[in-house]
């Protein structure tokens, strides 16, 4: 028999709890009382107690040799109760046998629940009344939750005898007759950790149909069993898995939530929306989010909290965190007198009675679908913001809420468990739309949060949140704000948490949303937003930016004209929301069903249904299918938690061990550490002895004590009250979210203490900040008309108005956007083109005589047109010559470059020096803000020509770190085709590459149109050395804390992880194939064969020596290259595990290592050309008679027997265990390496090259990504600011598209 669990280990509990009998007490049945009940008069109501107390474990080792123990009884109650102080109810002393030692758990007061039971209160009735039933939800002063469901039910009171806790009680004295007619009420009560409401509700009614044919005296019996076979149930882990159990006559379904994050959803969600109108189910969560005193009223206690779960549902992932009693007794109702936040329930009988003796409630009547206010005015809560609330409106009404309209077409089921499993369903899929468009509500409301969140110093600015805010949401928006609810959001969107509202949010960009993440610059609204705003009803009240500083006076703003009363019929024309109709794809369900459990519950039986569940469990495991992995990780975790209760801990161990690696999204990691912790020192031994097990040890107990708590604090943005260094104002300038960039704050700083001391003053900080805000609002507020909006392009933005000046072409506005300059006339606004930034050919400013004066004048010389372009812009002269020729210069390298970051960078510089010259005093502003003209001076003092050559083969180039405050190097590349999987919503069908930056983080992008997929999520904290694609849908990545990290391809989720090698995974192959089998090194020489479906290790090999820094497959063999010992090569057989080598043949390609390098020769003889992958073997070799040079030149060679050039790079440091490969091209390169001794180089930036129809991207340990046409060598001499090495190359299969060559193009030229 299995050890039992030891007694300090909290094993993983059941669905149970608690079960306890509740019913009349002795003394309310005795004598005069009863005679009552005969229907004369006016009934007096009963005093319900505790009668009997069920709690697990119900089967312990002295069980093994008696069939059970008697019931557990209570001779008062032991814990206190939440309840104001009362008297306790006298009660007599048991007769019979003493109680036992019932350890009831946290969360359930014994004294409060028999009112809770009974919260109408306990009367006899002289005709057996309908059994009913209705759900509660208890509270600990912690705030965790447990959650009950209770069954009323009426038995006769027989003259013969009296059931009371659970044995037949002789009384002699008590009356005999005329008591047929008397029905007694008894209430079952379940409590779960688990809001099972539906599941609970169908156990208690089989429940019933075995206690209405028993005996009195059998009642505790049968409840007990009951209560057991719950508590043997284990809670299903999160994920599509649920459980069924087979509860007689009915099959129980529990369902799991979601994610871990997610509650679970057992009830119907649909609830609110069948009691209250779109318009009422909006304002009921207006006050939710703004934290109302709130009360429900109705007529039927089980809708209470029925329909209150609802509403939080709706706000998930926002959570409420106050006071939660959806059922309120009559004794209890003092509880609306409490001055915090609450949300409780209560009888429609009471809602005068609440209404009149307690101000300010929010009072919401389920019956007739009111909400009022308790003091008799009208309820005084803002509106949710109006388009999110206009769509929200026209979803729920697109939505089917009755089940009868989708069954009139089918026949009668004549099976009870079909028809309830039809329904369920069909209930699923409702619930799914449900929180669906619950959940874009909220997304619609706080979306633009992450706008003003600076992820760094955890600082959200939420006074400039709040000047974006449209004036009629500001009310709404300022209450949501500084509610605990959140704070808890702003929390998790800090930690960049990849909760329910993130992947919304990810998921309904736009396009502009995904541009604007590529491109950090100055928030401005764009054509295309100006156009729909105005033409759509929706956005008639224009967004004024009402210009307040933090920690000034508030600023009163104007309100919106009142709303139409209902906001079904307002017009969407234009509002750009698209289609309203839910279309939410069904998630596949899956069930296991739970054995039999066998009677008379003993210690055997008990462990023979443990012992049935792992049989069950494996079988399942063996016939799922190779890529089951979303199942199998299920299994996993119910096997070990079966493990558990079973008191198998080292098995439950390796199943958990197994959970880790293939689903760490569900790994119980604080369950796992409080079993570790509870092992025997012989245990511990064992589990040391097992490698998997040392390592699941390592990684989630010794780890994670030694791991810092992570830091949640939640700043608002404060102006400065002191002097500021540099550090410090870098500081400051990232957190109020001017710039990011630390580089160009540094250029800031230097202007704004140009002949002052190196620091600046509070005063000076808040002048600045207040220009920049001020010139931010005024952009805001810019309306251009339709004639205007014409000539300029969708996405471009004004960034910069002149005051009216006059030029030669007319009086008007100069204004600025980021692709050219145009005069907006006077009088009768027009459009006259001035130039675009690329056609300029000189700026000039100058003066002009009239009559006696002298007028400063701006001339523009354009390359296309001989006029010169003259504007009298008196004292804006100067900075508008600044500006000018900024961007003139930002828009000049970013054609050479072909990256859009110059341009938006240029932009940067151009509004802060407007900001630092209504900062500064006059006399030396102008000389200030030319601090900031750095790509002008640059291009006057270190000219960065781009060789033609260069300059026509480069496409575009891309920024991974944009947003970011510093740049981060690039260290590996991969690109992975779309269209591959038939499963894939079309958003999600586009190809991605995949760039992995420093310290664990990766930046996807949609390769179609090279805009931000999503922005950096981890794969760990370590160096990334590797990345490969798998199965389709599977990213491997490679780390130096030598574990593999799996990510899904479409939802870029790491659950997986491979910890299988114990030093750093230095490369990856896939080797094609049905299942695909997937190779990888380490650095200390061994590989591991892994099948990409089960992920399980097939085959391992070492290598002698270690320092294995590459591998590669070819033709059946599997190459490898090692950093150090014999100058040799390895190739190895996996069929047979042979090594072998030939270095007689001709070598195609090689290279000389410097000390921390082998020789390594590849050989025709064994690869026929061309190779299917390219192969980083070091430097090359240094030519006889010749000395070593200084520096050495990382060479990628080209492993073909054409002679081609290298791709290379020279740099003054040792390169380290980089690497590159990708697939077989199609063709044999055109394009090989421009090297040194090819007078070629490589930019110091990730690069794509052609090879022939096949680009490829390379990287160089920098930030950014070029992008090459075809056909063309790079005769670029090399740099001496060139970056040290080219760490790694990725295959992107051609031919391109012309969306991708020219998606960027499209945007920014």
């Amino acid at each position: 028999m299995a050890e039992a669990a030891p007694s300090h280990l909290a094993l993983p509990s059941g669905l149970l709890e608690l079960c306890a009998l509740l019913g009349p007490s002795r003394d309310s049945l005795r004598g005069p009382e009863v005679s009552l009940k005969k229907g004369v008069g006016s009934p007096s109501p009963l005093d319900p107690e505790v009668l009997s107390v069920f709690v697990p474990p119900f089967v312990t080792k002295e069980d093994s040799q008696t069939a059970g123990v008697p019931s557990a009884t209570l001779s008062k109650a032991r814990r206190r109760s939440f309840r104001k102080k009362r008297d306790k109810p006298k009660t007599e002393p048991w007769k019979g046998l003493p109680p036992e030692d019932v350890s009831v758990p946290d969360g359930v007061d014994l004294l409060a629940l028999p009112q809770l039971c009974f919260p109408g209160g306990m009367y006899v009735a002289s005709e057996p009344k309908e059994d009913c039933v209705h759900f509660l939800v208890l509270t600990d002063v912690c705030g965790n939750r447990t959650y009950g469901a209770v069954v009323q039910y009426y038995r006769p009171l027989r003259d013969e005898s009296c059931f009371y806790n659970g044995k037949a009680h002789w009384e002699p004295s008590w009356p005999t007759a005329g008591m047929a007619g008397c029905f007694v009420p008894f209430a079952v009560c379940v409590v779960s950790k688990l809001p099972y409401y539906n599941a609970l509700k169908d156990c208690l009614s089989c429940l019933l149909t075995h206690l209405k044919l028993c005996k009195d005296f059998e009642v505790d019996n049968h409840i007990k069993d009951f209560a057991a076979k719950l508590s043997l149930i284990p809670s299903p882990p999160p994920g599509p898995l649920h459980l069924i159990f087979n509860m007689k006559p009915l099959q129980i379904v529990f369902p799991s939530r979601a994610d871990p994050e997610s509650p679970v959803i057992d009830l119907d969600l649909h609830l609110p929306l069948l009691c209250f109108r779109p318009e009422k189910v909006l304002q009921i969560l207006t006050c939710l989010l703004t934290e109302q005193r709130i009360v429900f009223f109705s007529s039927s206690w089980a809708l209470l909290p029925l329909v209150a779960e609802c509403f939080l549902a709706y706000l998930h992932p926002l959570q409420w965190q106050h006071t939660f009693v959806p059922i309120l007794s009559r004794q209890m109702l003092d509880f609306v007198m409490a001055p915090t936040s609450f949300l409780m329930g209560c009888h429609l009988d009471h809602f005068d009675e609440v209404s009149k003796e307690a101000d300010g409630l929010i009072l919401i009547n389920m019956d007739n679908g009111s909400v009022t206010c308790s003091d008799d005015r009208e309820v005084d809560v803002p509106d949710i913001p109006l388009l999110a609330a206009h769509t929200f409106i026209q979803r729920v009404q697109s939505l089917r809420l009755h089940h009868e309209l989708d069954l009139a077409h089918l026949g009668a089921s004549t099976d009870l468990n079909e028809g309830r499993a039809r329904q369920r369903a069909w209930q699923r899929s409702l619930n799914r739309q449900v929180q669906h468009a619950a959940l874009q509500l909220l997304v619609g409301v706080f979306r633009d949060v992450k706008n003003h969140l600076n992820y760094e110093h955890r600082v959200f600015n939420s006074e400039e949140f709040l000047k974006t805010r449209a004036p009629g949401d500001q009310r709404f928006y300022r209450q949501v704000l500084d509610t605990y609810m959140f704070h808890s959001f702003l929390k998790a969107r800090l930690s960049r948490r990849m909760d329910a509202f993130a992947q919304m949010d990810l998921h309904t960009q736009s396009e502009d949303d995904r541009l604007n993440g590529m491109l950090v610059s100055p928030r401005r609204p764009t054509i295309e937003k100006m156009t729909s705003q105005k033409f759509s009803p929706l956005h008639i009240a224009h967004r004024r930016m009402v210009v307040s500083m933090p920690n000034l006076q508030d600023i009163a703003v104007p309100e919106l004209p009142a709303r139409n009363a209902s906001l079904r019929k307002v017009d969407t024309t234009g509002c750009g929301t698209g289609s309203i109709a839910l279309s939410v794809n069904p998630k596949p369900t899956y069930t296991f069903k739970i054995p039999e459990i066998h009677f008379p519950l003993v210690s055997q039986c008990v462990q023979a249904y443990y012992a049935d569940c792992v049989v069950q469990l494996t079988k399942a495991m063996s016939l799922l299918a190779p890529d089951s992995s979303v199942l199998l990780a299920r299994y996993f975790y119910l096997r070990g938690a079966v493990h558990l209760m079973h008191g198998q801990l080292l098995d439950a161990l390796l199943d958990f061990q197994s959970l880790y690696k293939t689903d760490i999204q569900i790994f119980p990691a604080d369950l796992v550490r409080r079993t570790v912790r509870s092992l025997s020192g012989p245990q511990r031994a064992q589990a040391e002895r097992v490698p998997e097990l040392r390592r699941l040890i390592s990684e989630v107990v010794d780890k994670a004590s030694e791991a810092a708590k992570p830091d949640d604090r939640v700043k608002n943005f404060e102006l400065p009250k002191t002097h500021m260094q540099l550090d410090d104002f870098v500081r400051r300038v990232q957190e109020s979210g001017i710039v990011k960039d630390t580089d160009i704050i540094h250029r800031l700083f230097e202007a704004l203490t140009v002949g002052h001391e190196k620091q600046i003053d509070p005063e000076t900080f808040k002048d600045f900040y207040n220009c920049w805000k001020e010139a931010e609002a005024e952009a805001q507020e810019v309306s251009l008309p339709l004639s205007v909006m014409e000539h300029l392009d969708k996405n471009e933005c004004v960034y910069k108005l002149s005051s009216s000046v006059k030029t030669n072409r007319g009086v008007g506005k100069i204004a600025m956007t980021q692709k050219r300059l145009f005069l907006l006339t006077e009088g009768r606004p027009g459009y006259v083109e001035i130039s675009t930034f690329r056609n300029i050919e000189e700026v000039r400013s100058t003066t002009v005589a009239f009559l006696l004066l002298r007028i400063p004048t701006l001339k523009i010389k354009m390359v296309s047109k001989k006029e010169v372009f003259e504007a009298n812009l008196k004292t804006e002269c100067d900075l508008w010559h600044l500006m000018v020729k900024e961007m003139w210069a930002g828009k000049k390298l970013a054609d050479d470059h072909k990256d859009p970051q110059y341009i938006q960078q240029a932009l940067t510089h151009v509004l802060l020096m407007d900001a630092v010259v209504g900062t500064l005093p006059s006399p030396g502003a102008i000389y200030a803000a030319s601090k900031l003209s750095y790509f002008d001076r640059m291009k006057n003092e270190m000219p960065m020509a781009v060789p033609k050559t260069t300059s026509e083969t480069l496409k575009h180039k891309i920024n991974p770190s944009a947003g970011e405050t510093l740049p981060h190097a690039v260290d590996v590349l991969l690109y992975t085709p779309g269209h591959l999987d038939p499963a894939e919503k079309v958003e999600d069908a586009h190809p991605k590459l995949w760039c992995a930056l420093s310290e664990g983080k990766v930046t996807v992008f949609d390769a179609s149109s090279w805009t931000v997929h999503q922005h950096c999520f981890k794969a760990g904290n370590s160096k990334v050395n590797c990345m490969v694609m798998a199965e389709q849908n599977q990213v491997w990545v490679g780390c130096e804390d030598a574990v593999i990290y799996i990510i899904h391809v479409h939802s870029t989720s790491c659950h997986k992880q491979l910890t299988d090698h114990r030093c750093g995974v230095t490369d990856l192959a896939v080797q094609s194939g049905t299942p695909s089998k997937v190779y990888s090194s380490s650095a200390d020489g061994t590989i591991l064969a892994w099948n990409a479906s089960t992920l399980q290790v097939t085959d391992r090999f070492q290598l002698p020596g270690g320092r294995l820094s590459s591998i590669s497959l070819h033709d059946g063999c599997l190459w490898c290259c090692k950093s150090s010992g014999p100058c040799r090569p390895w190739v190895l057989e996996p069929r047979s595990g042979k090594r072998r080598r030939n270095a007689s043949s001709r070598p195609i390609s090689f290279a000389v290592h410097l000390p921390t390098f082998q020789l390594g020769l590849l050989c025709a003889r064994w690869l026929p050309a061309p190779l299917p992958c390219w192969r980083l073997l070091g430097p090359p070799p240094r030519p006889p008679g010749r000395r070593r040079p200084s520096t050495c030149c990382l060479s990628l060679l080209l492993a073909s027997a054409l002679a081609k050039p290298c791709l290379g790079r020279e740099y003054s440091s040792c390169l380290g265990n980089h690497h590159c490969s990708f697939q077989e091209p199609s063709v044999a390169p055109s394009l090989c390496c421009p090297c040194a001794p090819c007078r070629a180089r490589l930019h110091p930036d990730p690069v794509s090259v052609d090879l022939g129809r096949t680009p490829c991207w390379a990287v160089t340990g920098t930030s950014r990504g070029w992008g090459w046409r075809r056909g063309s060598y790079i005769s670029e001499p090399p740099r001496a600011s060139a970056l040290p090495s080219l760490p790694w190359l990725c295959h992107m299969p051609g031919p391109w598209s012309r969306a991708q060559l020219s998606g960027l193009e499209a945007c920014f030229t």
